[in-house]
């Protein structure tokens, strides 16, 4: 089959389409034919060597495809089954294997295309509003990026649980998309000072949550823009690690909250991943989440996908094709 590996961690130019064997189930697992891959900031992390793992690997860390074979002991999973999953490493390439319990039967409204662009940042944007931070009516959100793939969903589902969003971002045509996505109010960094603006909209009081997936252009700012005992959701890094700091500084900034979660830790077993997964269905059939797909690429063309996420000028997901 063909796959794209890394041999060494560093640029796209790392990302090597290539023929690799073909693997096989072993008991509890599944063959999947892949049929749609999703593309990630997480998968360029990996690849920069900023999350280690041993070389060669196949990245990719999103899917959807089709059952083929089925290993010895699965059970509610056959042959022609249609299923999607996240946060497993290796779905560049044109089959996978997987543990059958990490898989998702997703529905027939949901076409493949969609199902391998809603699952990882679907949930994401999910555990954030309803475990790390669980949003109430009337909360407060600034949201960073809030035209990525994240961000949108992420805008759609803090409005739908009756939050104020504040968005940023860099280019009137994301500030459009995300208002249409929900938004209260939209400020475009690249002309202002967000901190300053966030500030004039909350009459000085500041805001209960930040969610920044930015890093290090956003991280200092977001800080100074949380109310007293807000909390600062650090869940990436696009524009770069932040540098180390002195915790000491969230006292006198208000005994200030800040956090490092990842998706990984909010779906540890197979109810809290199906929880997660059911609800993002269930919002895109009731019309509450809007899915928007900004490119796709062949898979051969995977270094051209991760130059493109990393220029942050996407305006939803990036899709691979193999």
């Amino acid at each position: 089959m063909k796959a794209v590996c890394v041999h060494e961690t560093g640029g796209p130019d790392k990302l090597v389409y290539k023929e690799v064997p073909l693997p096989l189930p072993g008991a509890g697992q599944v063959l999947i034919r892949i049929r749609s891959i999703g593309v990630n900031f997480i998968d360029i992390y990996y690849r920069k060597g900023l999350y280690p793992i041993a070389t060669p690997f196949i990245p990719g860390m999103e899917a959807s495809g089709v059952v083929e074979k089925i290993g010895d002991g699965v059970s509610g999973i056959e042959a022609g089954d249609r299923v999607a999953y996240a946060m497993i490493l290796g779905s560049y390439a044109e089959y996978a294997v997987l543990d059958s319990e990490k898989l998702i039967l997703f529905p027939e409204f949901i076409d493949f295309e969609s199902a391998s662009a809603v699952l990882l940042q679907g949930m994401t944007a999910h555990y954030l509003t309803h475990s790390t931070f669980p949003i109430q009516k009337g909360t407060t959100v600034l949201l960073h990026a809030a035209a990525g793939g994240v961000g949108l969903l992420l805008t759609q589902i803090a409005r739908h649980m009756g939050a104020r969003v504040i968005a940023t971002v860099s280019t009137d045509e994301k500030a459009a998309l995300v208002k249409e996505a929900g938004a209260d109010e939209v400020v475009l960094y690249s002309r202002v000072d967000f901190e300053s603006v966030v500030k004039k909209l909350t009459n000085g009081t500041g805001v209960d949550v930040v969610f920044d997936s930015v890093g290090r252009d956003t991280f200092d700012k977001s800080l100074n823009c949380l109310k007293p005992r807000g909390t600062m959701v650090l869940f990436g890094q696009s524009s770069g690690p932040v540098p180390p700091f002195d915790p000491n500084i969230l006292n006198p900034k208000g005994s200030l909250f800040l956090t490092r979660p990842s998706l990984a830790h909010h779906m540890a077993n197979r109810t809290e991943l199906l929880q997660r997964a059911d609800d993002i269905f269930r919002w895109i059939d009731e019309g509450v989440l809007k899915l928007r797909i900004d490119s796709v690429f062949s898979l051969v063309d995977a270094p051209d996908a991760h130059r493109l996420l990393e220029s942050r000028n996407t305006l939803g997901k990036v899709l691979l094709r193999p």
